[in-house]
């Protein structure tokens, strides 16, 4: 029994990750009310599912005549299979393609007793009835028919595989980036804000003595707790796009104030402000990325709304990005 030569195998992993792929896409459609191409790569492939099929069938074949221990084995193979999947994908990409946390007797959110239970049963089913036809049908295919096929499967799986890869690389730095801008941006607020209260007298008179110099810094220190405050009491949260909108605020009320009342701005003032606008600029320009990436932010989008559910460490920062796609694909 699932006696087969290494070309089956791979023929059947492909099989199982198609079949896995439209199971998902339509479970996740019904329950978003939309198409959902679902899963890790474009194409109408999810391994983890090619991965499921083949281990249902190794781990049953030294117990296939005892159905309690094709069951614990399929228990266990699928949830070692969920759990590396998960843990993996996560230390990679920073981000969770299916979380568990919402279910009892989870644990760490990659996998549960709910799922493990489940897997068992699918194992039973899978091996002692699914596959029976399965495999007539696959050895009826000619070994030359089948040959051309899997190969050519084999490299456009492994072409979608790369691009997807690389994509999630990205979207994992596109987070990483904006958890870094969101810190810069905040420290540019605050400075504005000192350099608004306390206008160029204040740094004018800052530099001369080391007294004076001591002063201003417990000052300044002071001023940035209070500001803290007020930008809290303001409700100006931890996004992204309200901390950039917000900073633009600032650095038109700094020119503005400049501009209606140079004499009082040092300088150095008036250059500080000026380079921590470039640096501003920058930070933002590295979100907008250019034409010749439209291709990767398309399939970043795609990955995006292929996973309704997927999560990551940088709450914030990918609850906005999938709120952007989201509103793309509404339009």
């Amino acid at each position: 029994m699932f006696n087969y030569l290494p070309l089956q195998w791979m023929f059947l992993f492909y099989s199982y990750s198609f079949l896995g792929w439209i199971w998902e896409s339509l479970y996740v459609s019904v329950l978003e009310k939309r198409l959902v191409n679902r899963g890790f790569m474009r194409g109408p492939f999810i391994p983890l599912y090619g991965c499921g099929g083949v281990m249902m069938l190794v781990v049953s074949r030294p117990f296939y005549d005892n159905v309690l221990l094709v069951y614990l084995a399929g228990c266990l193979g699928a949830t070692l299979l969920e759990l590396i999947t998960g843990i993996l994908m996560e230390t990679l990409f920073n981000v969770r393609y299916w979380d568990y946390h919402h279910k009892k007797f989870n644990f760490k959110g990659y996998t549960c007793l709910e799922s493990t239970l489940f897997w068992g049963v699918c194992t039973v089913v899978f091996s002692h009835y699914l596959q029976i036809p399965v495999e007539k049908l696959l050895l009826s295919i000619p070994y030359n028919i089948l040959t051309v096929v899997t190969l050519v499967l084999t490299i456009y799986i492994s072409c979608d595989f790369m691009i997807a890869f690389k994509t999630a690389l990205e979207l994992r730095d596109v987070l990483m980036y904006m958890e870094k801008a969101k810190a810069e941006i905040q420290r540019m607020q605050k400075r504005l804000d000192v350099i608004i209260a306390f206008k160029g007298e204040d740094v004018k008179e800052g530099i001369g003595n080391t007294a004076s110099g001591t002063l201003n810094t417990a000052i300044n220190f002071g001023s940035g707790i209070g500001n803290k405050a007020q930008a809290i009491t303001s409700g100006i949260s931890s996004r992204l796009d309200v901390l950039s909108s917000t900073l633009e605020g600032t650095f038109a009320s700094v020119r503005e104030k400049i501009k209606l009342d140079p004499s009082s701005y040092v300088e150095g003032a008036k250059e500080e402000v000026a380079e921590l606008y470039v640096k501003y600029r920058v930070i933002m320009s590295k979100l907008t990325p250019p034409p010749v990436k439209g291709f990767f932010e398309w399939y970043k989008a795609r990955t995006i709304a292929g996973n309704p559910t997927i999560t990551s460490r940088f709450r914030i920062s990918m609850d906005e990005l999938k709120e952007k796609v989201m509103s793309r694909i509404d339009k």
